[in-house]
């Protein structure tokens, strides 16, 4: 059978923004369903993206049922830091995509979750799976991923609340120069560089974000730091951090020279989650551990001793709730 969803406007704006906010789908691939005939408006087909809606107008989508595509091989594992009926925490891999896409040819994080047989929310439509929430590719670190649509719901209004976050770990150059940094300016995908998003741009959306010193590398060229959104925008951090002539070891996209050192991966590591359970309500705290390409890179920079005492959930915490 064809799924059909029915939504209704309740303001007065783009028929292609108003699908992309209501499904969780990009303005591209709504055009695709309008192209395919899939989306009426008060009874009627619908050609054009374009088309402005008025208050109270009924949008109806027919999702065109997904061809059977070829089961991906699913190379990878994913370490599980907490499971129950709502939610999964999981430590996700660098080098693994959370979602399907057409640009996507290898197995994702959903492509793992179904492999395994675990029940997942429908929310986010079918190739979306159980997901609030992503990291990028290269990224690793803490996800709670929706077992339910309740729990997706619930967990997804605490990301536009801000009662869920995520504190990172990065490694950088050059060091910061203050043990505090905020930087508050929009980000918008970038006119030069399509694969890049920018600061200060006017059509750009708010961002926020505060940066915390950890530690001095022993040849004092690098800084290991913590890093906390207060909004979730695209490549954020790293955004935030080229704005200041800073970036992250491994990130070829967002680097200052191509002869800066390089490594496997960006050293980016979404470190802490925290969220409130949507049965328990209890705010719940999760921590992921760095892989071995992350830790001998960290090791080999830092003194160690030191590390483990500043690398406590409770400490890296506590250093940013004086300024938040």
């Amino acid at each position: 059978m064809i799924e059909v969803k029915e939504y209704i406007c309740e303001n007065i704006e783009r028929l292609d923004t108003f699908l992309a906010t209501q499904i969780g789908q990009t303005r591209s691939q709504i055009a695709q369903l309008i192209k395919k005939d899939c989306v009426w408006v008060d009874k009627k087909l619908v050609s054009r993206p374009g088309v402005k809606l008025k208050l109270n107008q009924t949008v109806k989508v027919e999702f065109p049922q997904h061809k059977e595509k070829k089961a991906l091989e699913v190379n990878f594992d994913v370490e599980i830091l907490y499971e129950d009926d709502d939610v999964l925490v999981i430590n996700k891999p660098s080098g693994v995509t959370v979602h399907p896409a057409p640009s996507v040819k290898e197995a994702t994080l959903v492509d793992w979750l179904k492999h395994k047989g675990i029940r997942l929310s429908t929310i986010s439509g079918e190739e979306r799976h159980g997901i609030v929430h992503r990291l990028d590719k290269g990224t690793s670190g803490t996800m709670v991923v929706a077992k339910n649509n309740v729990a997706h719901e619930f967990l997804s209004k605490q990301l536009q609340d801000k009662s869920m976050g995520r504190y990172y770990i990065a490694v950088v150059s050059p060091p910061l120069k203050d043990d505090i940094t905020v930087i508050e300016s929009n980000i918008g995908r970038s006119s030069n560089n399509r694969l890049k998003m920018a600061c200060g741009l006017e059509h750009g959306k708010y961002a926020k974000t505060m940066f915390k010193q950890l530690a001095l590398s022993s040849d004092e060229k690098a800084q290991l730091i913590a890093c906390k959104l207060f909004t979730g925008r695209t490549h954020q951090i790293r955004v935030h951090l080229e704005s200041i002539n800073r970036h992250i070891l491994g990130d070829h996209i967002y680097a200052l020279s191509p002869k800066v050192e390089k490594s496997e991966r960006i050293l980016l590591h979404a470190y802490i989650i925290y969220f409130i359970h949507p049965t328990s309500n209890k705010k719940l705290y999760f921590t992921a551990k760095f892989d071995d390409v992350m830790k001998e890179n960290i090791d080999k920079k830092f003194n160690l001793e030191s590390i483990n005492e500043i690398m406590e959930t409770d400490t890296i915490i506590n250093s940013f709730t004086i300024t938040d």
